[in-house]
């Protein structure tokens, strides 16, 4: 009897350590955050600024003028080809702001859980639905200008492509590769 209590005992002690452990045990995010600090990037209000690591836009602009500016030279556009880049550099550029129309919480208030989840359903398909359109231009506008290459800036083309799926596939988990 003495040996049951005791190991009832010593089986308890060590359950109490292990929670007591388990509860002082840093979360990912905190154990990041003195390395996010010290080199200084900062997911909340770092150098991409804003909440979530959103870039902000006046920052976003001028980098991607500078990427564009990159391609053009590496592809060394001819002046024949410079509508056809125009067209495709217009087309690359994302909407001044894509608003998907929020629901009023209010209204959202008055309706049935059924009915509100029809209601997200709507506001959601319409949502994905610009989204695609807008990413089918892109497409289409990245073809026409491919077609107005010559085979070496078809190559340079592509290398810059394949590189930019890779740098944006790693960078979002491998959810959102690049689109060809």
């Amino acid at each position: 009897m003495k040996s049951g209590i005791t190991s009832l005992i010593l089986a308890g002690l060590l359950a109490s350590a292990g929670f007591a452990a388990s509860a002082q045990t840093t979360s990912p995010e905190a154990a990041r955050a003195p390395a996010m600090a010290a080199s200084g990037a900062n997911h909340q209000h770092g150098a991409m600024g804003g909440k979530h690591g959103k870039m902000d836009p006046a920052k976003r602009e001028a980098m991607v003028a500078k990427r564009m500016a990159e391609l053009k030279a590496k592809l060394k556009v001819t002046a024949e080809q410079e509508g056809a880049w125009t067209a495709f550099t217009t087309a690359m550029k994302p909407p001044a702001r894509m608003d998907h129309q929020r629901p009023d919480r209010a209204e959202l208030a008055k309706l049935t859980t059924p009915e509100r989840i029809d209601k997200m359903r709507a506001l959601r398909t319409q949502h994905m639905a610009e989204r695609t359109a807008a990413m089918d231009k892109r497409e289409e506008a990245t073809k026409v200008f491919y077609a107005a290459l010559n085979a070496d800036q078809k190559k340079a083309f592509d290398a810059e492509h394949a590189r930019m799926g890779r740098h944006h596939g790693g960078h979002r988990g491998g959810h959102h590769g690049d689109s060809k």
